[in-house]
């Protein structure tokens, strides 16, 4: 078995224009991913907005710098993911496809298998 990274990504401010029966519908299609998913889901979370996000790095010196927000300013940001375990990218692609992501015009899902360094 393989393990994947599921990260979701879409327009905070489409996010935070859905209705309260469009949340509903989002979050009943969330726990139906994870219903079918079963025990294949290993974590998973919704992460705050991306403007709370701290970004950490070294600058040319080596001096570590911190700043406010993500380190890219995009339209899309990071909104959530799941780590699933499965036994090929086929069950992976399945799954996902019940994510409502997936369909959002707003929104998309990446896919990437997990490194196994054992």
């Amino acid at each position: 078995m393989a393990k994947y990274m599921i990260l979701i990504y879409g327009d905070a401010q489409q996010w935070d224009a859905m209705t309260d029966e469009q949340w509903k519908a989002h979050d009943a299609a969330h726990i139906a991913f994870v219903a079918e998913a079963g025990a294949r889901v290993l974590g998973g979370h919704q992460l705050e907005p991306a403007p709370t996000a701290t970004s950490l790095r070294a600058d040319a010196l080596g001096q570590l710098d911190t700043t406010d927000g993500p380190f890219l300013e995009t339209k899309e940001a990071l909104g959530g993911y799941y780590l699933l375990e499965a036994a090929d990218l086929d069950e992976v692609l399945s799954l996902t496809a019940l994510l409502p992501e997936v369909r959002a015009a707003h929104s998309g899902v990446e896919i990437r298998p997990v490194v196994d360094h054992g």
